[in-house]
């Protein structure tokens, strides 16, 4: 069982910059594979980006990649999102996941936070 709650969300000016975080519990947190997903209103949630468990390989949308990079400290069993550049339609609530196998793909990932809301302003 891996239980998940993010943070750093909150309102920011286009072009800034915000870092959200994950913190995983578990013993097992380090086995899995992370990605950030996302959820405009009114829209389907989407993939973000996605970290392997063990040779850290990294996955981006096309629309955030340059400008958003996923990390992760498994001895601190969290998962970080630093987003840079944000635009106005970055605009949404961000959710953390946590899956069994390296995926870009939304149902392969089992464990999921409650979302953070990340708004910016044009």
């Amino acid at each position: 069982q891996v239980q998940l709650v993010e943070s750093g969300g909150g309102l920011v000016q286009a072009g800034g910059s915000l870092r959200l975080s994950c913190a995983g519990s578990g013993r097992t947190f380090s086995s899995y594979a992370m990605g950030w997903f996302r959820q405009a209103l009114g829209k389907e949630r989407e993939f973000v980006t996605a970290i392997n468990w063990s040779d850290r390989s990294t996955s981006y949308a096309g629309s955030v990649k340059g400008r958003f990079t996923i990390s992760r400290d498994n001895a601190k069993n969290t998962v970080y999102l630093q987003m840079n550049s944000l635009k106005p339609e970055d605009t949404a609530v961000y959710y953390c996941a946590a899956s069994p196998v390296y995926s870009v793909y939304e149902k392969a990932y089992t464990y999921w936070g409650q979302g953070t809301q990340v708004t910016v302003s044009s």
